[in-house]
């Protein structure tokens, strides 16, 4: 086991700003032209060549966040490295536990050889257990700490510093993850997806949402992130007086401002406008004081990133 180099000192839980990756699936299938089925990015460490395909990806944000003098959130290609998935993909469980750390040992490889004076967070990626675009199967917080704590484990085990949580539609599966996150003395930076009308997939609020998981008994995440949607579709939700935008500590937004029902009928990537995404996300720090991780989501790569930073990580720290 690697030992964890950050875990009980995050430095995004501080006044320090990171950047992170954009859109992992997005970006080697549509640019790298790989197939990942299932949309899942952990099959690729079977191979040679899936795992240089991986290392190329990681790289170019890495030279993003060294000419900006950034740190980086590097997480882990595990978003569907989960039990139910797995089956599918053929993976029993000590393969998918083999292949979690395989993942988590490339992130720490990349950061013996490239982090400098700026911090690299590894986070181990956990994906919902259904769907990440529909809330077609809503669990209750004891089943999703059941499921999910298994490859939390895993990762805590690998000796990630932290735990990213993805694309969760509902409340109950998220209060499940913070729960075995707690449990297992993981931080953890929880992801809702909204759709355009900046609700969940269940129809709930995002102040709801994160009003629910917070109140939960064994607690919430470190910080809540907001992502899988174009900042356009949620900028409203973050125009109240409630207190609930002060728990956003990270965005993850894509780069179109499609539906998720459009962008799963889409035969060709939707990239939108890199520079035009970093003004949208500069336009957003006014109403989240507590922003400090800056990445993307489907459709966005390095180039976004790029802007990204670009046009927050001075403004903020100014």
């Amino acid at each position: 086991m690697t030992q964890p180099k950050y875990r009980n000192r995050l430095p995004q839980l501080g006044t320090t700003h990171l950047l992170t990756d954009g859109g992992i699936e997005t970006t080697l299938i549509f640019h790298e032209g790989l197939d990942l089925p299932l949309f899942a990015a952990f099959t690729l460490l079977s191979s040679e060549q899936g795992q240089d395909a991986l290392r190329r990806y990681y790289e170019s944000y890495i030279q993003v966040a060294h000419a900006q003098s950034a740190g980086l959130i590097l997480d882990s290609a595990t978003w569907r490295a989960s039990r139910v998935w797995g089956a599918q993909l053929g993976y029993d469980a000590r393969a998918l536990a083999d292949a979690n750390r395989a993942a988590v040992a490339m992130l720490f490889d990349l950061r013996s050889r490239y982090e400098g004076a700026a911090p690299f967070v590894v986070s181990g990626n956990v994906g919902p257990r259904s769907d990440g675009y529909i809330a077609d199967e809503l669990l209750t917080p004891s089943a999703a700490d059941a499921y999910h704590a298994e490859q939390i484990a895993t990762l805590a085990t690998a000796g990630v510093d932290m735990i990213s949580a993805i694309t969760m539609t509902h409340a109950g599966e998220a209060a499940g993850i913070a729960r075995a996150c707690r449990r297992l003395g993981m931080p953890l930076a929880l992801a809702f997806t909204v759709e355009t009308d900046g609700r969940l997939p269940s129809g709930q609020t995002l102040g709801d949402a994160i009003r629910e998981v917070d109140a939960d008994p064994s607690g919430g995440p470190s910080y809540y992130m907001i992502n899988c949607a174009h900042p356009d579709h949620f900028r409203s939700a973050l125009q109240t007086r409630e207190d609930w935008p002060l728990r956003i500590g990270g965005l993850r937004a894509n780069a179109s401002r499609k539906s998720h029902a459009e962008l799963d009928e889409a035969e060709t990537l939707d990239v939108g406008d890199p520079r035009a995404l970093g003004r949208d996300y500069a336009s957003l720090l006014p109403l989240l004081p507590n922003l400090r991780v800056f990445g993307g989501c489907c459709g966005t790569d390095h180039r976004h990133i790029h802007e990204i930073g670009h046009a927050c990580l001075p403004a903020r720290a100014a």
